[in-house]
């Protein structure tokens, strides 16, 4: 029977990380507990890890009123109309840039890097996008931020780390380009784009600016600026006619259980896609940001 020996390095870095573990864990555990506690709990703000009652009253008051399914409904779409936008395009044009026989590669390149420093003010690009009817449309949190330049260019660098000899075998085979990219360079990539997946998925479900700007119809307000109205007007909101009613079937709300029912109906969704993607994780990440 082989025992390992004690070390006692390797024992002191795997207690300070599991310590840092627990402190990063810790914010979000207590958000959590506290959109469980009842008001008598949370009102006495101590420091609890286990609720004494387990109440829901702060979640039947988010949906109570529809605002909070409605918003969930347009930030899923958002999210999968625009994660699947941006994968399609960010996918086409890093492959196409990866070529080194592109015409004027070099220029085209440098003009998409010149953006990542320099734009056109926020007046030419609000009026822009007004101009081509997107205020108070769903699709200027999808069409506008499908590329983005830094995961193009990730995108790009681990595409020149595929085999031209696989291409040029699909090619003596009569495959044309889009074949090659769906059927050869798509399947051996999918570390960066399983990556770029959940990064884009993370952006468009986080959106908040965009909407900000361009949608004034409260009906069409996407999860997070739901959020944030919420949260910055929570007393107005409790004594509406809809926390009223809740109010009057079951008992008091208490603003800081709403506040934290609201976080963890925004963040639990897109947590729980990264255990799909992990195994990809660190692999495109890695190979993306270090090949040229």
């Amino acid at each position: 029977m082989i025992t390992k020996k004690f070390n006692l390095p390797n024992a002191l870095i795997t207690l300070f990380l599991g310590i840092m573990a627990l402190v990063a864990l810790f914010p979000f555990y207590q958000t959590l507990m506290l959109s469980f506690s009842t008001v008598s709990d949370s009102s006495s703000s101590k420091l609890f890890l286990f609720p004494k009652d387990f109440d829901l009253s702060a979640y039947r008051f988010l949906f109570i009123d529809g605002k909070v399914t409605r918003g969930l409904g347009i930030t899923l779409f958002v999210t999968a109309a625009g994660t699947i936008l941006s994968i399609v395009v960010s996918t086409a044009g890093a492959y196409v840039l990866s070529k080194k026989t592109l015409p004027g590669r070099n220029i085209i390149f440098n003009g998409i890097i010149f953006t990542m420093f320099f734009s056109g003010g926020l007046i030419p690009y609000f009026l822009t996008l007004q101009k081509l009817n997107l205020q108070n449309n769903l699709l200027v949190m999808v069409i506008p931020p499908a590329v983005n330049t830094f995961y193009l260019i990730m995108m790009k660098n681990f595409f020149n780390t595929v085999s031209p000899s696989l291409e040029e075998s699909a090619k003596i085979d009569g495959a044309n380009d889009i074949t090659i990219l769906w059927r050869i360079v798509v399947p051996v990539s999918m570390p960066i784009i399983a990556t770029m997946t959940l990064f884009y998925a993370v952006d468009r479900w986080n959106e908040w600016w965009l909407p900000t700007l361009f949608i004034n119809d409260t009906k069409l307000y996407p999860l997070q600026l739901v959020l944030r109205n919420a949260i910055t007007n929570i007393s107005q909101i409790i004594n509406s006619s809809a926390g009223a009613q809740l109010a009057q079937g079951t008992q008091n709300i208490y603003g800081d259980s709403v506040k934290s029912a609201m976080i963890i109906i925004s963040a639990v969704p897109i947590i729980l896609v990264y255990p799909f993607v992990q195994k990809y994780f660190a692999k495109g990440i890695m190979i993306g940001s270090i090949k040229g």
